[in-house]
């Protein structure tokens, strides 16, 4: 395993700097921050980031972006390797300060892979620095991927969230939920949107999302998968699949 730690570079005197780390399946690295922001992309494998605030995953053709100072644990689902952009807070300021998932397209992918190869104090005159410029405006016009699954703050809410994702049933309901908390419907409607930002219905999906990639990408089968979060079918689980990330979940397995 090569294992390079970002906090060893970053007084590197570079706005922007490139490291690349190999894991092995099902390694973990656990809650931890760093001063500068964190662009993390899986160029094989996926990673799935998780913090006080939420969970993200990033399988292929997507990166995670953590802010600085942000607490975070990541753990690799499959053989991993990384290509980590560590940037100074001034230099992509429009990713702004919550962790997202954004796509990585063709070109930004060449740029992660050839920045982790270059030395840590680049030229910024020659041609690195007009790598690390490009990979800089690619970053920035990144497109937001809805991969997100936001907890609560409110104790009661965020263990009942918690518990969903160690078992998440796409048939539960906001009655259901609302009974468990000791809530009217409508109340506990405004405090799930008040607390998380969505719906129960769009957290309800995004959680499963979450865990089904991780299990597509180690190769289970999409019907096995559609069953177990509680979809009628695999058709279902497919359309809802292909409406929110585009493209079906047979495209995410290995």
């Amino acid at each position: 395993m090569t294992r390079r730690d970002p906090d060893e570079y970053e007084d590197t005197p570079r706005p922007i700097v490139a490291i690349g780390n190999d894991y092995p399946p099902a390694f973990e690295l656990r809650l931890h921050q760093h001063r500068r922001g964190q662009l993390l992309y899986a160029a094989s494998g996926v990673v799935a980031v998780s913090t006080p605030q939420g969970a993200w995953v990033a399988p292929p053709e997507r990166a995670v972006w953590i802010p600085g100072a942000t607490p975070h644990a990541v753990r690799m689902v499959g053989a991993v390797s990384t290509r980590s952009v560590l940037i100074e807070p001034s230099a992509v300021a429009s990713l702004g300060q919550v962790c997202r998932v954004v796509g990585v397209s063709a070109l930004l992918r060449a740029l992660l892979v050839a920045a982790a190869d270059l030395p840590l104090e680049y030229d910024e005159e020659g041609r690195d620095g007009l790598v690390m410029a490009l990979l800089v405006a690619e970053i920035a016009r990144a497109p937001i991927i809805p991969l997100a699954v936001p907890f609560p703050t409110n104790p009661p809410l965020a263990a009942r969230c918690h518990r969903f994702l160690e078992r998440p049933q796409a048939c539960e309901t906001i009655d259901a939920w609302a009974d468990d908390l000791g809530m009217n419907r409508r109340r506990f409607t405004r405090l799930f949107r008040r607390e998380t930002g969505m719906s129960f219905a769009e957290w309800r999906q995004q959680a499963c999302l979450s865990v089904a990639l991780p299990r597509l990408a180690a190769g289970e089968p999409v019907t096995m998968i559609a069953l177990d979060l509680g979809y009628e079918s695999p058709a279902n689980f497919s359309t809802m699949f292909k409406r929110v990330l585009g493209m079906p979940p047979s495209r995410y397995r290995p």
